[in-house]
């Protein structure tokens, strides 16, 4: 990876939830890690969970890029856009770790309103059956 890849927005993040084992994936994170989203109505919590998630949002995207990053003490917010069923999507992710330097919370938000409900409703689809409770309303 050159200099530029490693110091472009979002390249650490990037890096672990392309980890190509779950074992390599789950040690970035504590073991109760939290996602909280605008596009589910409840927490997925644990690193499956958390994994099963990126996984289906990963492939759910036109394109992604983060845009900016900024980190103060135990939090990391990138700032993102990309296309979502070709229409413009945004947001925010905020990575929280603990003192061990594991990711221990995320909060991850989309926009437009739509777009939110638009992704929401594919992305129960696709984790159905991965997910128990799924954390989606209606589902």
């Amino acid at each position: 990876m050159s200099d530029n890849q490693a110091n472009a927005p979002g390249q650490g993040w990037l890096d672990i939830i392309r980890r190509p084992s779950l074992e390599a994936f789950a040690s970035a994170f504590a073991e109760d890690v939290a996602l909280v989203t605008s596009v589910a109505s409840g927490p997925i919590v644990g690193p499956v969970g958390v994994r099963h998630f990126f996984d289906a949002t990963r492939a759910m995207y036109d394109p992604i890029a983060f845009v900016h990053e900024t980190s103060a003490g135990s939090r990391t917010c990138l700032e993102w856009k990309g296309k979502f069923q070709g229409q413009d999507v945004a947001g925010i992710t905020i990575l929280c770790r603990n003192p061990q330097g594991r990711i221990e919370g995320i909060q991850l938000y989309h926009s437009p309103y739509e777009q939110v409900l638009a992704f929401s409703a594919e992305l129960a689809r696709r984790l159905e059956g991965k997910l128990i409770p799924l954390p989606f309303p209606g589902h």
